[in-house]
C-alpha cells in the first residue's frame, strides 16, 4: 500500500483502435512524431491493474470470454519503460480479449491505461495530457505505434490532423453497427515503423482526404491498403471476397487481418477464421477503480 495515498491498487481501461490509413510524421522528438490519419476507436480494449511492488514486473494476458488465458507475456519493453518514468515501483497486469499485435491498437491502450493508473497509485500529480504524452513517447521509442495513443484520448471515428497528442482530432460518432474483423497472425509493428523504406511507401500511399462518412472512410482505407505494399495474400483473398459481396472492408493497420462493416460481413469472414465483433467506443481512457 502506498504510504502517501493509502492506495493499494488502481485499475484503468483504455479502448483499442482500428487504424484505416495514416501518414507517418517523423519529428526531432517523440512529441513531434506520430501520424496524421483516420481510424475507429473500439470499445474492445485493455484493462490494466497496477499495484506497488518491491520489484517491477509485468503480466500481459489475453483471455477468452470464459476467462481462459489464451496468451501470456511477462516482457513488454514499452510498459517497462513507462513504469520507469514514475517515482515508485509497480506491478502491471493487463488483460484483453483481442489478439495482441494484430492491429487493434492494444499496445497503445495498455500504455494509456497504465500511465493513468500509475499516476494515481504513485501520486505523481501528472495531468491527463502529461500521462498521454508519456504513453505516446513509449510507443514512439519502441516503434509500436504512431497515432493510436492520440486517437484513444476519446471515442468515435477519429481523424487526426497532426502528429503527436496535442493536435486537433475530429471525431465522428456515426458507426452504430458492429464492425467485424478476422486476423491471420501478427504483423510486427517495429519491423515496419522502424524501416525508412516501409515508411516511405506508406507515406506515398496516404490518400490525403478527410473521411466525412463511414463509406468514405472505408474507401480511403482500402485505397491506402492497396497502395501501401502491406497487403498479405491472406488479406487479399478476404478483401476480394468482400468485394464480390459488396461489403466495405480494408486491412487492419498494422495487422495481418481484415475489418469489415455490414450484415454480411461476419458470414464472409467466418470462412477464414475466428470473427471478432467490435463496437465504436463512446469515450477514451478512464480510471475504473481505486482500491484502498
Amino acid at each position: 500500500m502506498s504510504k502517501e495515498t493509502g492506495i493499494s491498487s488502481v485499475t484503468a481501461f483504455c479502448p483499442g483502435h482500428l487504424s484505416g490509413y495514416f501518414y507517418p510524421v517523423i519529428g526531432s522528438h517523440p512529441s513531434t512524431t506520430g501520424s496524421i490519419g483516420a481510424g475507429i476507436v473500439i470499445r474492445e480494449g485493455v484493462s490494466v491493474r497496477v499495484s506497488l511492488s518491491d520489484e517491477p514486473s509485468i503480466c500481459a494476458r489475453r483471455i477468452s470470454f470464459e476467462e481462459v488465458v489464451l496468451e501470456e507475456f511477462t516482457d513488454a519493453p514499452p510498459l517497462s519503460w513507462l513504469a520507469g518514468q514514475f517515482p515508485c515501483t509497480v506491478r502491471i497486469e493487463t488483460s484483453c480479449t483481442l489478439p495482441i499485435g494484430a492491429g487493434f491498437g492494444l499496445s497503445a491502450a495498455a500504455l494509456m491505461a497504465a500511465a493513468f493508473a500509475i499516476n494515481i497509485l504513485c501520486d505523481a500529480g501528472l495531468s491527463p495530457r502529461e500521462c498521454t504524452s508519456l504513453a505516446h513517447e513509449a510507443e514512439i521509442l519502441h516503434h509500436t505505434g504512431l497515432g493510436d495513443v492520440a486517437a484513444c484520448q476519446g471515442g468515435g471515428r477519429d481523424y487526426r490532423t497532426g502528429a503527436g497528442t496535442g493536435a486537433e482530432i475530429i471525431r465522428y460518432f456515426d458507426i452504430t453497427d458492429p464492425v467485424y474483423a478476422v486476423n491471420f497472425g501478427p504483423l510486427p509493428s517495429p519491423g515496419i515503423l522502424g524501416s525508412p523504406e516501409a515508411l516511405g511507401r506508406i507515406a506515398a500511399a496516404y490518400p490525403g482526404q478527410r473521411p466525412d462518412t463511414p463509406a468514405m472512410f472505408f474507401r480511403l482505407s482500402r485505397l491506402f491498403a492497396e497502395a501501401s505494399g502491406l497487403l498479405t495474400p491472406s488479406v487479399n483473398e478476404v478483401l476480394a471476397e468482400c468485394d464480390r459481396e459488396d461489403v466495405a472492408a480494408s486491412m487492419t493497420m498494422l495487422g495481418n487481418g481484415v475489418f469489415a462493416l455490414g450484415k454480411q460481413a461476419p458470414g464472409i469472414l467466418s470462412a477464414y477464421g475466428e470473427v471478432f465483433e467490435l463496437h465504436m467506443a463512446a469515450s477514451g481512457v478512464r480510471i475504473t477503480g481505486v482500491q484502498q
